[in-house]
């Protein structure tokens, strides 16, 4: 009889309540009816409802971390961003008896940011990350935390950079740009055997790797405080769990175009409270010049010379146009430009083209569809000042019997004269290279800007020569790329 009994309790009663305490009638949809702080009631007991609450997707801590260096978590939240999640760092306990075997206790440091820069005291031991997602309304999630899969490591002592940052310790103010350009050289490049024996003997083997690099560029990176970044060479996965993540924790927002057929690409990144993303005009050289109207009269002319058209429509090199537009000065707009042109030695004609299509390309954004608005042009050229390339660029104009024309011979020849409308200089002038390994060393680098709008307020200068020798050549145990970033100070005229 017992169990009838129970069988034949009440049912609970099944309420639920708006977050102002009134009853919610049955017939309002569950879209509606759920509401963040609503209460449901199912007898005496009482359920509050979260609705979307913040939660982390994904939470990871660099492969390799060095001391004195940046550590930058990869953050992945829904209903919540970086910028408002808590986070605690944890150090691994060292061993009372001064042996090797760490225990598994933690001592928290009392580092409470997104980036964490581990001291020498700390090499040997492991790290261990308290992430708390928020939703910047005080409404917090569930905690996770990650553990360093190896320990903190001995940092290399100075780098090329150290002294470059003691000119951009500080974002410049808001009538001015720093503007960055660096060929970071892409981990498909330098991980290869002929880059280990070949192009970089000089270089100990650990500092080629990835992830020892990335320690060196996330430092170098956010210690220039730009406003504006290009990079050329960018691995597809350094770019989405490496750079991005760490230059968003130090307000930059990055734009990435890989090129077809690889797995690198360029990126843009630009500072956030100073600029906002207005469109994109990204393209692939062969593409747009066989597809878009705009080039018809350069891809007929190109058409006379097969041998050379053909090498061109082979290469997957890209231009990144970004649109972005001042914050605190909305009618102030600003065309960002970012590439990296073919490469071999006797590429000049190839490039002489795809420098036309990217000028076209140019003029079309900054003239036709924002007509007046400064251009920045940053890039890899793979063209010394005494190019074609560059008198093209900096000139406005190239004749039909320049020389680079005929840069492989006069069978895979071919000859136009071009022209383009911009004033444009280049800001760090001509260096005596940008680029310096074993076999060679010259200047490709430039950041062009429209001297009819903006002027150059300072140029941060290069590493020393001593200083870029002190292992030889580049890349080294003391820099990252076989390149060196160039760094300016621009200002609206």
């Amino acid at each position: 009889a017992e169990g009838s009994a129970e069988g034949e309790a009440a049912v609970p009663a099944v309420r639920l309540f708006s977050r102002d305490g009134v009853a919610v009638a049955e017939e309002v949809p569950n879209a509606a009816a759920w509401q963040d702080g609503a209460v449901l009631h199912i007898g005496d007991a009482r359920y509050r409802v979260e609705r979307n609450p913040p939660a982390l997707t994904e939470l990871r801590l660099p492969r390799s971390l060095l001391a004195g260096f940046p550590v930058c978590p990869k953050v992945s939240a829904e209903f919540a961003a970086p910028q408002h999640c808590l986070f605690r760092w944890f150090r691994e306990q060292r061993p009372a008896g001064g042996g090797d075997a760490a225990g598994e206790a933690w001592v928290e440091t009392a580092a409470a940011e997104r980036v964490f820069t581990p001291s020498n005291a700390l090499v040997g031991l492991r790290l261990k990350l308290r992430c708390t997602p928020g939703d910047g309304e005080q409404r917090y999630g569930p905690a996770r935390e990650v553990e360093s899969s190896g320990p903190v490591e001995a940092g290399p002592g100075a780098c090329t950079f150290d002294a470059r940052h003691l000119y951009t310790k500080k974002v410049c103010g808001h009538g001015s740009v720093r503007a960055v350009s660096y060929n970071i050289l892409a981990d498909t490049y330098a991980q290869t055997e002929f880059s280990r024996t070949v192009l970089y003997p000089y270089c100990a083997p650990y500092a080629l790797e990835i992830d020892y690099r990335q320690n060196l560029l996330k430092k170098e990176l956010a210690g220039y405080s730009a406003d504006l970044i290009c990079l050329q060479e960018v691995d597809k996965s350094v770019f989405v769990d490496s750079l991005a993540p760490a230059l968003d924790a130090f307000g930059l927002e990055g734009l990435f175009r890989i090129k077809e057929k690889q797995h690198e690409g360029l990126a843009t990144f630009y500072r956030r409270d100073k600029f906002s993303l207005l469109s994109q005009h990204d393209i692939t050289f062969s593409e747009a010049l066989l597809s878009e109207p705009l080039h018809k009269e350069l891809c007929e002319q190109l058409a006379k010379y097969p041998v050379v058209q053909e090498k061109v429509l082979q290469r997957s090199s890209v231009l990144q146009v970004s649109v972005l537009q001042s914050t605190t000065d909305p009618p102030r707009k600003l065309c960002v430009a970012n590439t990296h042109l073919y490469w071999h030695p006797k590429g000049g004609n190839i490039r002489l083209i795809q420098i036309a299509v990217a000028m076209s390309h140019i003029k079309h954004v900054a003239c036709d569809l924002y007509p007046n608005i400064p251009v920045i042009f940053c890039g890899d050229f793979n063209s010394t000042p005494s190019s074609g390339t560059y008198s093209f660029i900096s000139s406005g104009g190239i004749a039909e019997d320049h020389e680079d024309w005929v840069s492989n011979g006069e069978e895979e020849g071919c000859s136009m004269s071009l022209s383009h409308p911009f004033k444009l200089l280049s800001a760090c002038g001509e260096p005596a290279y940008t680029n310096y390994v074993g076999g060679f060393h010259g200047c490709l680098d430039y950041i062009f800007i429209d001297k009819n709008a903006l002027e150059v307020e300072q140029v941060i200068p290069l590493p020393s020569h001593e200083e870029i020798t002190t292992h030889q050549a580049l890349p080294s145990v003391s820099h990252p790329s076989d390149h060196i970033a160039l760094i300016c100070d621009l200002k609206w005229k």
